[in-house]
């Protein structure tokens, strides 16, 4: 019998889950959505998704249940959940700041959670997921939750729940800085003539092919630098540059910045 994955919430980032998983060959009746938002609801509806409006009975033999709402409203949405979520689910929250003890106290004293903090690319397959479960989840249901994020990218499992802040600080918030970066990088390329599209399909590509060389080669990022960085060249004058503004230095401190945040939020 497959495994009955339940999603609270019907957003973006379980849409994104889902195509993920139908695509490595999942099927519609594999899932059920409880979305309350009547638009995001009919648009599932209309791909063929069970979708309710609300919790009820028919979770009760769900193996997988994600928490897939808004952090505001999580809280009650786990009160609603726990008179039917069966004791052998798994349940795997992507709330951002919501810590495991008050998932567990919400969910009436449930012990198999998995705290994930998935990023936007999860929306092209191109995602990183940091993990944190429970000792009361088992190697197997561990090996579920992998499997689920594994359709939409990259996991990372952490060893203390205190650095999935730091998955947040990292990867979480880390495509805002990159797009921050490429968004500078297309307005200097406007600046030098080129047209809009133009300035964003260079900047665009710059990141996805220094992107896609890193990942494919084992070496220190500063060594791939090294490579394409002649002494008195035009990329030597960019960076010395960027060192003199202290850029590097701005990014690591803004990281920082961001898990300070994120345990902020964690702490209430």
């Amino acid at each position: 019998m497959r495994e009955k994955i339940v999603f609270v919430g019907g957003g973006n980032m379980a849409s994104a889950i889902i195509d993920g998983l139908l695509e490595q060959g999942r099927e519609l009746a594999d899932f059920l959505v409880i979305e309350p938002y009547a638009p995001t609801r009919d648009a599932l509806l209309a791909r063929g998704l069970t979708c309710r409006e609300s919790v009820g009975a028919d979770i009760g033999d769900a193996a997988l249940c994600v928490l897939a709402t808004k952090p505001q409203v999580l809280q009650e949405a786990c009160g609603q959940i726990h008179q039917h979520l069966p004791a052998t689910a798994t349940v795997v929250s992507i709330a951002a700041g919501v810590e495991l003890a008050s998932l567990s106290a919400w969910l009436g004293g449930h012990a198999r959670i998995v705290r994930a903090m998935p990023n936007t690319p999860a929306k092209v397959g191109l995602g990183m997921t940091g993990l944190f479960a429970t000792p009361a989840c088992s190697a197997a249901e561990r090996e579920q939750v992998d499997a689920l994020f594994a359709a939409v990218g990259e996991r990372i499992w952490t060893q203390s729940e205190a650095m999935i802040d730091a998955v947040t600080a990292v990867t979480g918030s880390g495509p805002g800085y990159v797009f921050h970066f490429m968004a500078a990088l297309e307005k200097g390329a406007l600046e030098l003539g080129f047209t809009k599209d133009d300035a964003r399909r260079l900047a665009v590509s710059a990141f996805r092919g220094a992107a896609g060389l890193a990942a494919s080669e084992d070496v220190p990022l500063t060594e791939l630098q090294e490579r394409v960085t002649s002494k008195g060249g035009t990329t030597y004058a960019a960076l010395s540059h960027m060192r003199d503004a202290g850029v590097a230095d701005a990014i690591t401190q803004a990281v920082h910045k961001a898990e300070q945040r994120a345990r902020e939020l964690s702490a209430g």
